[in-house]
């Protein structure tokens, strides 16, 4: 009993002494732990602390290498600059070299002279040396003017000449116009044969009253659905076109119903015609005109000149102008209006005599348009003379709208048989070396052999042959004819 006892009591003190143990054991790792943990946390402390101040490291560095990068720069462009600099020098010198000898040798041609004429005059008299080299010194000075003249001249012609082809290219390449259309017939379908049996009518009534009461010559033929509306006045000509599809469209076709349907047609082409004249002054950015002008803008665009919209024509020649006149420095928006009012005469009725260049002109004036306006319209066709420079711009702008490849569309057979039928005929003329028809066959310059014909006869010459040009020839608008007879003087040197 007392051994069971002992041994209970001996088992319980050892369980006592083993949880006391667990307890410090686990004390201990809950104290180690802590311990680790501290150390972690201060370790990561120290690595934050570390990685900034290598962080700031890198950052001086590269601040240190971006300005080492800097000063490269700058001394390299430094070198670039005394590199330029030399190289100009070197050029100058060079330069400077091959003038110094040319004069050197210019000269030596003097002192060789000099010294020939001091050895024929050896025999002469005092007064006749004086006389002799006042005269030779008379004639340096006139031919030193004279070749100091020609340089200036030479250098100011070829200056002008670059700046002037830069900036009428420039303006050129910046133009893109619209193809003119070479037309005087328009095509309207027909949906069926049953229609176009309609559209002529019984013994072709219906026919004769459209053509009577729009203008036009209606063409129909064994093509399948087509009709062709033929005539030179293209309002009449879209009048009539209109006014077929809406007939064909409403399918009542008879003389009263053809006459109301044109009558509708013209009246509402006038309204077109003021959209037409809007569209292009907004077009070009223009306001303040007047809606009478706005009317006959917009007439234009039925008007041709030799097969070119007259309208689009106008707008073109008014891009031009303002093109020219920001190269030059002036307005462009003035030289926008000289443009596109330089052709507003050929819409203009009977009501204003003259030309349509000074129809324009009063019809503008009349208006309130711009005194510079009015003159450069005038004075485009060399009817009155120009006040300003905007005449002469838009002088320039009409002959490079006029004169560029196909801004009008003559049928290129006709347009080479033109101009070799003015050259044939100039050079048909006794005296005549040369023949050239420029300017798309709008001026032709003859040249002359000066030793067979004075200036009188030359001018004589012109008129022959302007008078033979209008009596044998068919030309749109007119030709200038220009008669050159240049002097020569030609000496060898042996």
């Amino acid at each position: 009993m007392s051994g069971a006892l002992i041994a209970a009591l001996f088992a319980q003190k050892l369980k006592q002494k083993t949880a006391q143990h667990a307890k410090q054991l686990e004390a201990t790792e809950r104290s180690a732990d802590e311990s680790t943990r501290l150390t972690k946390l201060e370790l990561l402390e120290q690595q934050q602390e570390r990685r900034k101040e290598l962080e700031k490291e890198i950052l001086e560095r590269e601040e240190h290498l971006r300005q080492r990068e800097n000063d490269q720069r700058d001394r390299d462009n430094n070198l670039n600059e005394k590199e330029a600099r030399i190289i100009t020098r070197e050029e100058h010198q060079a330069l400077s070299a091959k003038r110094l000898a040319e004069e050197m040798r210019r000269v030596k041609r003097y002192r060789d002279a000099y010294r020939h004429r001091l050895r024929k005059i050896n025999n002469w008299t005092s007064q006749e040396a004086i006389e002799a080299w006042r005269e030779e010194l008379r004639t340096s000075e006139d031919e030193l003017v004279k070749e100091i003249k020609r340089e200036v001249l030479l250098e100011s012609e070829q200056m002008y000449r670059h700046e002037a082809q830069r900036i009428l290219i420039d303006t050129m390449q910046r133009i893109t116009a619209t193809p003119p259309n070479e037309i005087s017939a328009t095509l309207v379908q027909i949906p069926n044969e049953d229609m176009k049996g309609r559209l002529i009518g019984r013994e072709g009534r219906n026919i004769r009253a459209i053509e009577s009461a729009t203008g036009v010559t209606l063409m129909i033929d064994e093509t399948p659905g087509s009709m062709l509306v033929s005539s030179f006045d293209p309002v009449r000509r879209e009048i009539a076109r209109i006014a077929l599809e809406r007939l064909i469209k409403d399918g009542r076709i008879h003389p009263v119903s053809i006459e109301e349907t044109v009558t509708q047609v013209r009246d509402e082409l006038k309204d077109s015609v003021i959209e037409l004249g809007e569209r292009s002054l907004l077009k070009l950015r223009l306001h303040g005109v007047h809606p009478e002008i706005v009317s006959l803008l917009g007439k234009l665009h039925y008007r041709l000149s030799n097969n070119q919209n007259t309208l689009e024509h106008s707008i073109e020649v008014a891009y031009f102008c303002s093109l020219l006149a920001s190269e030059l420095g002036l307005d462009p928006d003035l030289a926008k209006r000289c443009g596109l009012f330089h052709d507003l005469g050929k819409a203009i009725d009977h009501d204003y005599e003259g030309s349509h260049a000074s129809s324009a002109a009063m019809l503008l004036k009349r208006y309130g348009e711009d005194e510079r306006v009015v003159n450069a319209v005038a004075a485009s066709h060399d009817e009155v003379a120009p006040s300003s420079v905007y005449a002469g711009l838009l002088r320039v702008a009409d002959s490079l709208s006029a004169s560029r490849p196909g801004a009008r569309a003559n049928a290129l057979e006709g347009y080479l048989q033109r101009v070799r039928s003015l050259e044939d005929l100039a050079r048909d003329m006794d005296g005549v070396s040369e023949v050239y028809a420029v300017q798309a066959g709008k001026e032709i310059r003859i040249i002359v052999e000066p030793n067979r014909m004075d200036d009188q006869e030359a001018r004589h010459l012109a008129r022959t042959v302007r008078r033979r040009i209008e009596e044998e020839l068919n030309y749109p608008g007119t030709i200038k004819v220009t008669v050159i007879r240049e002097k020569r003087f030609v000496e060898t040197a042996k």
